[in-house]
């Protein structure tokens, strides 16, 4: 699998990564058999880069995951901090970080982590010197190897961008969600940050398997969030409408190369943005993790599917969330 440079922290990772929420929680139920095969396809594949977080089913992403790495401890694993605690700037402090970080060293089973990114922190944290200093400070102890952040919008991006020890940015990026482009990733790219993509299949839509009659089960985000009830809504479905998401998926069907699953599209358009480090879509069974690292074998889609990718984005999506994220 090709290679990139995964930003400040200077390691090689493979193009493809692997989300590790769908293992988790909130995707409806995934048996650890499956989980299991799931990652190990992703291994076989060329897989190198995990990512998860310490509230994806409450410590079970990352329990998986280190046991994983125990397996094979040549993978880099990013884990995520700050959503176990109410989402107020003054819980981003040493003391809940310290307290979160032990508690993912444990489940990932290492004394130092790979990659700790803030957990989409609310806005007021990207702008306090504190919240970095002990960062920084966590760093220099070995706590973790690097820090970046996860985050909602392009203006929380830009700004821990500006940070001088800010080794990667993760957002949500995919055909659906294109306001990354015209700052963000340029900005990145500048700097030496790396940029992981998430909600790269915004939410399954862009898999080109739902319909208008397809049901998710209760316990299934794309079930409970339709409106944000339970988190930012721009997590489900990239934020789209879903009748206005398989409205777009069928103008974007007709451009998938011979040979190319609709995800494996979706996949290779977000690879071909210059600046992109790595994506990560989720995976619920060994075949899904196995289609998905093959988006990396893939040529780059051609300059006028580009070109009708943007059309169906600004025709469709571009007034629903160009101005929200």
């Amino acid at each position: 699998m090709e290679q990139r440079i995964l930003g400040r922290t200077r390691k090689d990772i493979g193009i493809v990564g692997f989300g590790a929420w769908q293992i988790g929680s909130a995707w409806g139920e995934v048996a650890d058999e499956d989980a299991n095969a799931a990652l190990e396809a992703a291994i076989a594949s060329g897989v190198t880069f995990f990512d998860t977080a310490d509230v994806y089913g409450d410590g079970r992403s990352e329990r998986l995951v280190g046991a994983l790495r125990k397996r094979h401890p040549h993978i880099t694993v990013a884990t995520k901090m700050g959503r176990r605690a109410e989402q107020r700037p003054e819980n981003y402090g040493p003391d809940n970080f310290r307290s979160w970080n032990d508690d993912s060293r444990a489940r990932l089973g290492v004394e130092t982590l790979d990659l700790v990114q803030l957990h989409c922190p609310p806005t007021p944290v990207y702008h306090s010197e504190a919240v970095f200093d002990a960062l920084d400070a966590m760093v220099a102890e070995g706590r973790m190897r690097a820090y970046g952040v996860s985050v909602e919008t392009c203006e929380q991006a830009l700004a821990a961008i500006a940070r001088p020890n800010t080794a990667t940015v993760q957002i949500i990026l995919n055909p659906f969600r294109q306001k990354p482009l015209e700052a963000v990733l340029p900005a990145a790219e500048k700097a030496g940050v790396g940029v992981i993509a998430r909600v790269p299949l915004a939410s399954g839509l862009l898999s080109g398997k739902y319909t208008a009659r397809t049901e998710f089960s209760a316990d299934d985000h794309r079930n409970f969030n339709r409106h944000g009830e339970a988190f930012d809504v721009g997590e489900t479905f990239a934020g789209v409408d879903y009748e206005t998401g398989l409205a777009a998926v069928e103008r974007l069907r007709p451009l998938v190369p011979e040979g190319m699953t609709m995800a494996q599209f979706a996949l290779r358009w977000i690879l071909d943005q210059r600046g992109v480090t790595v994506v990560i879509p989720g995976a619920r069974n060994a075949a899904q993790a196995g289609a998905n690292a093959a988006a990396a074998d893939f040529a780059p889609l051609p300059s006028e599917v580009h070109t009708e990718v943007a059309a169906v984005y600004d025709d469709l999506i571009r007034g629903q969330v160009h101005h929200r994220w």
